[in-house]
């Protein structure tokens, strides 16, 4: 339980840390992700539940991560790489 409660703190560190790069975002933003499941698996696991919405939730996820990888592959098109400072809000 302490393991993923680790996980969730140290993703959330590393997605403070690296703001500015799109992809280090994404890939913390996955690593809490996969922390709230294994998470959640241990509750469901512990207490005796069905399993159905652990796989809703890792679906949804999927969804987000694909989500944010076009997202992220636009970015790369159209500014040549994925820093936040590269480009202006305002254009």
């Amino acid at each position: 339980m302490f393991v993923s409660i680790f996980m969730y703190f140290f993703g959330l560190i590393v997605f403070c840390m690296k703001r500015k790069h799109l992809l280090l975002m994404l890939l913390s933003l996955e690593f809490i992700i996969l922390s709230l499941y294994f998470n959640m698996f241990i509750y469901f696991s512990f207490m005796n539940y069905e399993y159905y919405f652990s796989m809703i939730f890792l679906s949804m996820s999927v969804c987000e991560s694909a989500l944010g990888l076009s997202i992220l592959v636009s970015m790369i098109r159209t500014h040549g790489n994925d820093y936040f400072q590269t480009f202006n809000v305002l254009w």
